[in-house]
């Protein structure tokens, strides 16, 4: 009997010993590391199929993930891991851009709320005639901003660095930006065109975001564009702290509380309403001197507030 005879019969015994199974499920077998033999065919006279490989394997590959990945070390009690929601996420993310990408300091300022606080009083029951709304200090702070803002030599208080921070980006506009608290998270709805508005149409504007920011009804462009922001920590008894620009603006302004505190006046000791305003600048753009020219500014309007009303 010749010899490729005998040969042909053992190749062909043993393609029938193999057991039946379509291409695919072989090629997935070898994939995932198993032994065709030790599986049963759920197709046409028994043939192996893609289904039967999948109901008892998986890829080599991940298991050899698995025994490489470190498992996780067991919790301790009383701890929980908690993900971070995609609001959380996002401020994460700005921040700590924000944290990174610009050089910056603080500036803090004591205001004497006397007089403003005193203009507020006067100011509440015509304002809640006028607009159905209660004028705070946040709505007349706000407006003061804006208008020391306006004022030519303080551009750079209210730029931006654009084109990979190699040009400045002047604004003859102001849109302000008020950070709201929520639950959830930090958001910051944007008074466009501020510098138009009086008194009456800045308190209206403003309440309407804040309560759209409560309410999750703010739309995109009302949380874009910014050109300068606040944020407002008084509420809570804060006397100072150090505000994380919100990028793109060159500095953002944070409030205080107002505490009654001794204070000299003319040679004399008396308890005044101070409040302490914290102003943290992109040094990128603005130096030390014209930071302190803005603020000294803005007290002299939040210590004679009738200019806000001219």
């Amino acid at each position: 009997q010749p010899a490729q005879d005998v040969y042909k019969r053992q190749v062909e015994q043993f393609q029938a010993a193999q057991p039946k199974a379509t291409p695919l499920a072989r090629k997935m077998a070898l994939d995932f590391g198993l032994d065709l033999g030790q599986i049963k065919g759920s197709g046409i006279f028994g043939k192996i199929t893609k289904e039967d490989i999948l109901a008892v394997g998986q890829p080599r590959a991940s298991q050899e993930a698995e025994e490489v990945a470190p498992k996780a070390a067991p919790l301790a009690e009383g701890v929980e891991v908690k993900p971070m929601s995609a609001m959380r996420k996002a401020i994460a993310k700005g921040m700590t851009n924000s944290y990174l990408t610009a050089p910056t300091f603080t500036l803090n300022y004591d205001i004497d709320m006397t007089n403003l606080m005193a203009l507020r009083k006067q100011l509440i029951d015509p304002i809640m005639d006028k607009t159905g709304l209660k004028v705070t200090f946040t709505d007349l702070i706000g407006l003061a901003v804006v208008k020391t803002l306006t004022k030519p030599e303080h551009e750079y208080l209210n730029a931006s660095l654009i084109n990979d921070a190699k040009d400045i980006e002047l604004h003859r506009f102001v849109n302000l930006g008020i950070a709201v608290g929520l639950d959830e998270g930090l958001i910051v709805p944007v008074v466009h065109g501020a510098d138009q508005m009086n008194l009456s149409e800045f308190v209206v504007a403003s309440k309407e975001l804040i309560k759209k920011a409560q309410t999750g009804k703010l739309k995109a462009a009302e949380m874009s564009g910014s050109t300068f922001s606040i944020t407002n920590l008084g509420m809570f008894g804060t006397k100072s702290f150090n505000p994380i620009i919100n990028q793109p603006n060159s500095a953002i302004l944070g409030v205080c509380a107002t505490v009654q505190t001794p204070t000299a006046v003319d040679g004399q000791i008396t308890i005044r309403p101070i409040m302490q305003l914290c102003l943290t600048i992109d040094h990128r753009i603005v130096d030390g001197m014209n930071g302190a020219k803005f603020m000294v500014d803005l007290k002299h309007i939040l210590e004679n507030p009738m200019e806000l009303l001219i």
